[in-house]
C-alpha cells in the first residue's frame, strides 16, 4: 500500500469515527425535526408552493422559525426591509451562539464556514457541551452533528412539501402549527425557570403593540420594544423573578 493510500485510509477512519460518534446525539433531534419539517413543508404545499420551495429554503435558510414566518412573507406584498428586520430579530440569538463557539471553531479550516452557517439551537446545544472521545476528531464530530441535523430538517420539509401538494382533505387550521410551536416553547421556558419577569414583560409589550399597530404590523415594533426593555432591565439590574421580589419584601 502506497503512502497516499495509507493517508486516504486514515482520513476515512477519522471521518467514520466522527460520524459514528455524532449520529446517536442527533437521533432525538431527528424525531422533532422530521415532525416540524413535515408540518412546515405541508403548510408550504397547501399554500400553493411546489415541493422544492421548502426543500431549498431548508437547505439555504435553515432557520426553522424564520422558515415558518417566510410562508406568510412570500404571500404578502413585497417588503424587503420588513423581511430583513424580522429575520434579524428572530435569529438574533445566533449572534451570542457565535461568540460562545469562537474558540471551538478556531483552526477548523473550511469546516468552520459550514459550522457557522448550519448552527441551529440543537446543534449549538450539542457542539457547545459534548466532548467527543480522544480518538474522535472534534472538528469532524461537530461537522457531522450539524450536517445530520440539517439532513433531518431538509428531509422533513421535502416530504411535507410533497404531501402538501397531493393532499385532498380539508386542512383548515393547519397554519396554526407555528403559533402552537411558539406557545409550547414559551410554556417550556416558563416551567423551566423561576425568572418569569421577562416573559410577562414580553407578553405585555406584544399585546400593547398589537392594539397600537394592528395584527398585520405589530411584530417588528413589538420585538424592537422588547429589545430596548430587556436592555434597560439588564442595565439597571431589574430583578427577573417575582419570587425574589417577594422574599425581599418579607425581609
Amino acid at each position: 500500500m502506497s503512502n497516499q493510500d495509507s493517508v486516504q485510509e486514515t482520513k476515512k477512519g477519522v471521518l467514520r469515527r466522527a460520524f459514528v460518534c455524532a449520529f446517536p446525539y442527533t437521533l432525538p433531534i431527528c424525531a422533532g425535526f422530521l415532525f416540524l419539517g413535515i408540518s412546515y413543508g405541508f403548510l408550504m404545499g397547501i399554500r400553493g408552493f411546489p415541493f422544492f420551495y421548502p426543500m431549498l429554503m431548508a437547505l439555504f435558510i435553515f432557520a426553522g422559525s424564520m422558515e415558518f414566518v417566510t410562508v406568510n412573507l412570500l404571500l404578502a406584498p413585497f417588503n424587503p426591509l420588513a423581511a430583513f428586520l424580522l429575520a434579524l430579530i428572530v435569529n438574533a440569538r445566533h449572534l451570542f451562539y457565535g461568540i460562545v463557539m469562537l474558540d471551538r471553531f478556531r483552526g477548523l479550516g473550511l469546516k468552520r464556514l459550514y459550522l457557522i452557517f448550519g448552527m441551529c439551537d440543537e446543534s449549538f446545544a450539542i457542539n457547545s457541551t459534548v466532548e467527543p472521545p480522544e480518538d474522535v476528531d472534534r472538528g469532524w464530530f461537530m461537522f457531522f452533528v450539524t450536517l445530520l441535523n440539517q439532513l433531518w430538517w431538509v428531509s422533513g420539509a421535502t416530504l411535507g412539501g410533497i404531501l402538501g401538494n397531493i393532499v385532498t382533505f380539508d386542512t383548515t387550521g393547519l397554519d396554526f402549527v407555528l403559533t402552537a410551536l411558539f406557545i409550547v416553547l414559551f410554556l417550556e421556558q416558563w416551567l423551566a425557570t423561576h425568572d418569569h419577569v421577562p416573559a410577562v414583560v414580553g407578553v405585555a409589550l406584544a399585546l400593547i403593540c398589537l392594539v397600537l399597530f394592528g395584527p398585520d404590523n405589530f411584530m417588528i415594533p413589538a420585538m424592537l420594544v422588547m429589545v430596548v426593555a430587556f436592555f434597560i432591565m439588564w442595565r439597571f439590574e431589574v430583578p427577573l423573578s417575582f419570587r425574589k421580589q417577594k422574599r425581599g419584601a418579607r425581609s
